[in-house]
C-alpha cells in the first residue's frame, strides 16, 4: 500500500489486517519500488497524492516491469472528471475508488481482486471465448514433449492449420467471427484428436495441433481426414452459412529443434498448402521448402532454355531410333535377328490402336443425350473464369460480356478469379463492371501461380448450386447452363461440353487446332464415354456438382489439374458425362510454337496423371471391370504408343541395310496392315468432319488441310512431343509458360 498520509495508511493496514492479510506499505513511490524489489505482493492499493505519490505514473512504471505487470493494482484518487478515470485505466489500473472511499467497499475490491486476479492477455492460458489452449500456453508442454521425444525416440508431430478466407469475411463480418469458427473447428479436430493431443489457437484464425506418438504417415491420414470433414461442415455465424477452405502443414519433431523453429515449419508447411488450396496437407521437406536456389548468370540460363527443348528431341530420336537399330545390327551379327519379332509385336500395337480409334469414332456417331427435361427446377448457378491477366486482358471484357448474356433463368453469379503480377488498368474496368452489375465478383488471388490455385480460391465465394469452369477466352452458347442442368439434375455429377476453336481464321496453326478440337471434343470424348463407362472433364466448359467440386479441387502441383481431378472424381464413384452439343467457343495458339508449349505441358500432364492415377484406378472399388480396363487404355496405353508409333523405324531401316534381308513389300500383311493403319488419318478426319459444329462443317478444306498435315507432321510430333514431356517429367522440369492469345508474347510462369 502507497499512502503518504500516516493516520490514513494506519487505519486502513489495520482493516486489511483484520481480514487476514499481510500488508506493507510505503509513503512515497521510491520506497514503493523498494519494497517491490523485496516482495512481490498479490494486490497493489496506491493513492494519487502529488507531489509524494503520481498514482498514474506509478502504474505505468509497475505495467512496464515483466515481474510485475500481471499484479492487480487499485487506485485511490481525487477523482475530477471522466478524463482521469480514462487515464488511471488506459495506464494499466484494474479498479479505482473515489476519495473520499467507504473503507467497506475498498475491502470488498479488494477481496475481488484477490480472488479473480487480471491477467494480461497475453498470459492467459486458455482462451477466453473457446477454452482452448493460447499459442503461449503451449511452448511449455511442446517443449516437455519435445524433450521426452528425444530422449525415447518416439515420434512427434506438429500440425499448423489456417483458414483462407477468414481474413475477407473477418473484414465483413467483424472479428467476433474468429472465436465462432475457432469454437466450431475445435469441435471437428477434437474428433480426430488422441488422448494426448494438444490443441492450440492463436486468436486471429491458426489452430496448432501436437500430437505426441503419431508418425508423419498417420499425421497426414489424420491431417486428409479432418480436412473433408472441414470442408464438408457448414459455418453458422449470425445466421450466414460459411463454406471455409482448410490448409494444413505438419512438421515432424528432429532433434535440435527449439518450440519455436518446430512452430515455423509447421506454419511454413501450412504456407505451402494455403497456396494450392487444394485441400492437400503439406509434410514440410527441409530441402524443398528451405531450399535457396544459387543465382544464375541470366545470359548462359536464357542460352540453356532455348537449346533445352532440341537437345531432348535430340536424345529422343536416339533413344527410339538409332539405339533401337544398332541392337537389331548387334544382335543380327550375334546370329539373333529379333526385328521379325518385332516387326509383329509394333504391327499388333498399331492394329489395335487404330481399332480403339475407329470404334471411339463410331460411337461418337450417336453420342449420349441429357434427360429431355431438368429433374428438378433450375437453381441458382456459378460460372468461375480463371484468368491469368497479364496474358488475357485484352480478351477477358469480351468474355464477361458474353457470360452477363446468359439465358440462364435461376440467377447466374460470375467470378472471375485472376492473378497478376502487377496491377493493371484492365483491372479498374473490372472494378466499374462489378459496381453496375452486381451478378459479377472480380477476385484477384495473391501469390497465385496456376489456374487450379484461382478455382479453389473461388469457390468460398460461389452461391451457385452448380458451377461452370471456364478459361478467360471462353464464349459459352446462350443456353449452355440450361443444357448442362439437365445433366445435373438427372444423376450426373459433371458434364463435359464441346470446346470450339473460334479463331481459325487466323493462320495455319490455329485451323489445324480447328479441327483438331473437333476430334478431341465431338468425337474422342462422347466416344470413349460410351465405351468405358465414364467421362472426362478437359478443363475448360465443365460443369460441376459445388459441393463435389468443393471437395475434389484442383491440384496446382499437376500441370494438368483438370484431368487430375476428373480422374478423382471417377476413382471415387461419380459419373462424368461428355455432351459434344454443349458448346463453348475460345481462342487456339496462332503458332507452332505456342502450340508447341501447349501440346508438350498437356503431355507431361498427361504422363503425371498417368503415373498417378493408373494403380489408383485399378484399385478403385468404384469402378467396374469395363472402366478399369479403360484406366489402362486411356492411361497407360497412351503412354506406350507414342514409343511404339516410331520402332517401325528402325525395324525398316535395318531391313534395308541388312546383308542378308530382301525386304518383300507386297507380302500380304505388310500391306494389309499398313493400308488398315494408314486409313485412321483419313477416317479421324471424316468423324471430325461428321460430329463437327456446322459453322465449321461449312469449311471443307480445313479438313483436308487437317487430313495432309496430321498424317505427314502434325501426328509424329505430337508422339515426338509426348516422350519428350516423359523425359521432363522424369528430370522433374515442371516450369510451364502460358498459351498466349492472339499473337501476344508468351509470359512464363511456374505452376
Amino acid at each position: 500500500m502507497i499512502e503518504p498520509d500516516q493516520t490514513e495508511c494506519e487505519a486502513l493496514s489495520a482493516a486489511l489486517r483484520e481480514e487476514a492479510l499481510e500488508v506493507q506499505s510505503a509513503s512515497n513511490a521510491q520506497r514503493a519500488f523498494e519494497l517491490l524489489r523485496e516482495h512481490r505482493p498479490d494486490l497493489i492499493v496506491t493513492t494519487c497524492a502529488r507531489p509524494h505519490v503520481d498514482g498514474v505514473e506509478f502504474t505505468r512504471r509497475v505495467r512496464r516491469d515483466p515481474v510485475l505487470e500481471d499484479v492487480p493494482i487499485i487506485l485511490v484518487m481525487h477523482k475530477e472528471g471522466m478524463q482521469d478515470v480514462i487515464r488511471a485505466l488506459d495506464a494499466g489500473a484494474d479498479d479505482f475508488v473515489s476519495r473520499p472511499f467507504n473503507m467497506p467497499e475498498l475491502l470488498a475490491r479488494i477481496r475481488v481482486k484477490l480472488a479473480r486476479p487480471p491477467v494480461p492477455a497475453r498470459r492467459l492460458t486458455r482462451d477466453r471465448r473457446t477454452g482452448i489452449l493460447t499459442h503461449q500456453a503451449l511452448i511449455a508442454p511442446m517443449q516437455r514433449e519435445m524433450d521426452r521425444a528425444r530422449v525415447t525416440g518416439d515420434p512427434l508431430m506438429l500440425a499448423s492449420l489456417v483458414f483462407e478466407e477468414l481474413p475477407r469475411l473477418r473484414q465483413r463480418y467483424g472479428t467476433q467471427l474468429d472465436s465462432v469458427v475457432a469454437r466450431q473447428t475445435l469441435d471437428v479436430l477434437r474428433e480426430f484428436a488422441g488422448s494426448l493431443t494438444l490443441l492450440s489457437h492463436n486468436g486471429q484464425g491458426r489452430f496448432h495441433v501436437l500430437a505426441p506418438n503419431t508418425t508423419p504417415e498417420e499425421g497426414l491420414a489424420r491431417a486428409q481426414a479432418v480436412t473433408q470433414r472441414l470442408v464438408d461442415h457448414e459455418f453458422t455465424y449470425r445466421g450466414a452459412r460459411l463454406r471455409l477452405t482448410p490448409s494444413i502443414g505438419l512438421a515432424q519433431y528432429r532433434p535440435g529443434l527449439d518450440p519455436e523453429q518446430f512452430l515455423g515449419r509447421a506454419d511454413t508447411a501450412a504456407q505451402y498448402a494455403a497456396a494450392h488450396l487444394d485441400l492437400q496437407p503439406v509434410l514440410y521437406d527441409p530441402q524443398r521448402h528451405s531450399r535457396v536456389q544459387p543465382p544464375r548468370r541470366k545470359r548462359f540460363a536464357n542460352l540453356r532454355e532455348r537449346l533445352r527443348l532440341p537437345t531432348q528431341i535430340v536424345v529422343v530420336n536416339l533413344l527410339l531410333v538409332v539405339i533401337p537399330f544398332l541392337l537389331y545390327a548387334l544382335l543380327g551379327r550375334l546370329g539373333h535377328d529379333v526385328s521379325d519379332v518385332a516387326y509383329l509385336a509394333v504391327v499388333i500395337g498399331l492394329l489395335v490402336t487404330a481399332l480403339f480409334i475407329l470404334i471411339e469414332g463410331f460411337l461418337a456417331l450417336n453420342p449420349t443425350q441429357p434427360p429431355e427435361r431438368p429433374g428438378r427446377p433450375y437453381p441458382p448457378a456459378s460460372a468461375i473464369i480463371a484468368a491469368y491477366l497479364p496474358n488475357e486482358a485484352a480478351t477477358v471484357m469480351e468474355t464477361l460480356a458474353a457470360f452477363l448474356r446468359m439465358d440462364y433463368p435461376a440467377g447466374l453469379q460470375v467470378i472471375l478469379a485472376y492473378n497478376t503480377p502487377r496491377d493493371l488498368p484492365v483491372e479498374a474496368a473490372l472494378q466499374e463492371l462489378a459496381r453496375q452489375d452486381p451478378r459479377f465478383l472480380p477476385l484477384r488471388v495473391e501469390g497465385s501461380t496456376s489456374k487450379a490455385q484461382n478455382v479453389n480460391a473461388a469457390l468460398a465465394e460461389v452461391t451457385g448450386e452448380f458451377t461452370a469452369v471456364f478459361d478467360a477466352d471462353h464464349q459459352p452458347d446462350p443456353d449452355s447452363f440450361r443444357r448442362a442442368w439437365r445433366w445435373l439434375s438427372n444423376g450426373w455429377d459433371v458434364v463435359q461440353g464441346h470446346c470450339f476453336i473460334r479463331n481459325g481464321d487466323e493462320s495455319w496453326v490455329a485451323r489445324l487446332v480447328a479441327v483438331e478440337f473437333e476430334s478431341i471434343y465431338a468425337v474422342s470424348h462422347p466416344g470413349r464415354a460410351r465405351m468405358h463407362h465414364f467421362g472426362i472433364f478437359g478443363g475448360s466448359n465443365g460443369y460441376w456438382n459445388t459441393n463435389l467440386l468443393r471437395k475434389i479441387r484442383m491440384h496446382g502441383s499437376m500441370l494438368t489439374e483438370d484431368i487430375d481431378s476428373a480422374l478423382r472424381t471417377v476413382e471415387a464413384g461419380h459419373k462424368i458425362a461428355n455432351d459434344p452439343y454443349l458448346v463453348s467457343r475460345e481462342l487456339a495458339p496462332v503458332t507452332l510454337g505456342a502450340l508447341t508449349n501447349q501440346r508438350l505441358r498437356w503431355a507431361q500432364g498427361w504422363f503425371q496423371v498417368s503415373l498417378k492415377h493408373l494403380p489408383l484406378g485399378l484399385r478403385s472399388k468404384h469402378l467396374t471391370f469395363r472402366q478399369k480396363l479403360g484406366f489402362v487404355h486411356l492411361l497407360g496405353w497412351r503412354e506406350f504408343y507414342p514409343i511404339l508409333s516410331v520402332q517401325m523405324f528402325p525395324i525398316i531401316g535395318y531391313w534395308l541395310l541388312a546383308d542378308d534381308r530382301q525386304v518383300d513389300w507386297t507380302i500380304p500383311i505388310f500391306v494389309l496392315t499398313s493400308v488398315f493403319t494408314l486409313s485412321v488419318g483419313p477416317w479421324q478426319a471424316l468423324f471430325a468432319y461428321l460430329r463437327a459444329e456446322p459453322t465449321l462443317r461449312r469449311r471443307r478444306n480445313w479438313f483436308w488441310w487437317y487430313l495432309l498435315v496430321a498424317s505427314v507432321f502434325y501426328t509424329p510430333y505430337k508422339n515426338l512431343l509426348a516422350v519428350v514431356a516423359q523425359i521432363k517429367e522424369v528430370r522433374r522440369e515442371r516450369a510451364w509458360k502460358v498459351t498466349p492469345r492472339t499473337g501476344q508474347t508468351t509470359q512464363e510462369k511456374t505452376s
